[in-house]
């Protein structure tokens, strides 16, 4: 072994080229630890030794019978290194003059080819991709608008990104991290509208980033965001692609890693994670009335329980009589205290939420319903829980579920049970208290460098539109201010909304 080592690292060198075939082929062998599908095939062509070499599952066999070997064996041109990138019908043919840069790209897919006293060995891409297609988004369902998500290959991502987005603008750089599993990164902006402070520290930190390997996308971005210790997600991770190109179109820079069926967007503010494309595709009033749903929506589902457990156990006084008794009654036969009687249900919501999406789809409904049904109506029938509570659980787990963004849903649930704690021991104030500090959180935190908190603190008003409310297009024609972007104008407002007669249409 001590030999072989010694010989490949000899034959790294830049420059050992021209070398022998048999030592090429003793060098790869070690360089991949003997892959037991390493295929080499030696023929001879115009008295010249080739060498063809790759990695059986990986390659596209009909291309390369049709596009390598039948070209090579029965052309009748003299081959050289140069002439095989020019002449051969494969394309995306790539130069190297190290072994270990070569078996780099054989295991990407590529075939590697060395005609024997050539000063360079030629690799071609004829990778067998056998990603899935386009498919319909599943955790992002919207109702009216193109209904594609991205796939676990990146060339198929890139593909319909760029299809959507026809300028010459768009920009998709290229990174490669992971120092042991290398993992193919594209940085996507418009060129013409995003800022460049923002591009710059996103192309920093995924240039700084040194690790192993990034799994998906979803890993990558907690590399990447501001702090890895808050609960909230600081970068939109969408499995939409027409969400992910109205981002870009908007300014903003979009990270694609491949392997990986989810978008990263950045930078992204709280309120964001609230919208949704189905509001362009509705009409204003509508989309407004929607997303001020999911405001309160949210609301609801971190603040109700807390807020019935600090009532039931310290300021039930505030209840209407009739209420009171209605509650006194159902509570009669529950013998835990309503702090332990919530979170013993929050829990029962939980064990059936993740049952049933661990399950199959079909099954995990089933469980979803019945089982909520039958666990409910046992706990009250048995004295472990109240009537009015499974009302209050049931309306809060409803509620998180509004939430276009599933990490940001998922925060919510999780902030729901220090408050019903803090509400258990200090009520009102103690619910108050954890608010305070939960919005003074969200006040320090930042996106790529940007207020997490935007257009609320700092406060823009004319960022509102892009954020808490939809305008008509009529009235919002400028995009969000708060990001200096290069151009801030949607369209011409004056031209677009002028009206015109007939008669004039001619001039």
């Amino acid at each position: 072994m001590k030999k072989r080592t010694n010989k490949f690292k000899n034959s790294k060198k830049k420059g050992e080229f021209p070398i022998v075939i048999d030592q090429l082929e003793q060098s790869v062998k070690d360089q991949l630890h003997d892959e037991a599908n390493l295929i080499f095939k030696k023929i001879n062509v115009q008295n010249k030794n080739i060498l063809i070499f790759y990695i059986s599952y990986l390659i596209d066999k009909k291309r390369l019978d049709d596009n390598l070997f039948t070209p090579l064996l029965y052309s009748e041109t003299e081959w050289s290194t140069s002439n095989l990138v020019d002449n051969l019908p494969i394309g995306d043919g790539k130069q190297y003059q190290t072994v270990e840069e070569v078996c780099s790209q054989i295991i990407s897919g590529s075939v590697g080819v060395y005609i024997e006293n050539e000063n360079e060995i030629v690799t071609f891409s004829i990778l067998n991709n056998q990603q899935r297609p386009l498919e319909k988004p599943e955790r992002e369902s919207i109702v009216i608008g193109p209904q594609a998500a991205f796939s676990e290959s990146l060339e198929t991502n890139l593909n319909v990104v760029r299809a959507s987005i026809k300028s010459n603008e768009l920009v998709a750089e290229k990174f490669t991290i992971g120092s042991r599993l290398p993992t193919e990164v594209r940085l996507t902006y418009l060129k013409s509208l995003a800022n460049d402070e923002d591009v710059q520290t996103m192309r920093q930190r995924l240039n700084d980033l040194v690790v192993d390997d990034i799994e998906d996308s979803s890993v990558l971005s907690q590399y990447l965001e501001d702090s890895s210790i808050s609960i909230f997600p600081q970068f939109y991770l969408t499995e939409r692609v027409d969400r992910f190109n109205y981002s870009i179109s908007k300014g903003k820079i979009g990270v694609l890693s491949d392997g990986s069926p989810e978008g990263i967007v950045a930078p992204t503010t709280f309120f964001g994670f609230f919208e949704s494309t189905e509001d362009v595709y509705f009409r204003w009033n509508i989309a407004t009335f929607f997303r001020m749903l999911r405001f309160i929506a949210m609301f609801i589902s971190f603040i109700l329980t807390p807020i019935y457990v600090a009532v039931v156990t310290f300021h039930y006084e505030i209840l209407p009589i009739s209420l009171l008794e209605t509650l006194g009654q159902s509570r009669s036969k529950v013998p835990f205290s309503p702090v332990l009687e919530v979170l013993f249900l929050e829990l029962i919501i939980e064990l059936l939420r993740e049952a049933g999406a661990r399950l199959p789809t079909k099954v995990g409904q089933t469980i979803g319903i019945v089982g909520g049904i039958v666990l409910g109506q046992a706990a009250v029938d048995a004295g472990l829980t109240s009537n009015v509570l499974i009302i209050v659980i049931a309306m809060s787990a409803l509620a998180s579920f509004t939430a276009p963004s599933y990490l940001m849903g998922s925060a919510i649930r999780v902030i729901r049970y220090p408050l019903i704690i803090v509400a258990g021991l200090f009520g009102i104030i103690g619910v108050t208290f954890g608010l305070c500090l939960l919005i003074i959180h969200l006040l320090k935190m930042t996106s790529l460098g940007r207020p997490y908190f935007l257009p609320v603190y700092p406060f823009v008003f004319k960022d509102l539109d892009n954020s808490l409310i939809r305008l008509p297009f009529g009235i919002s024609n400028k995009r969000s201010i708060s990001y200096r972007l290069k151009d801030d104008t949607r369209y011409k407002e004056k031209k677009s909304t002028k009206k015109k007669d007939i008669d004039d249409l001619g001039d």
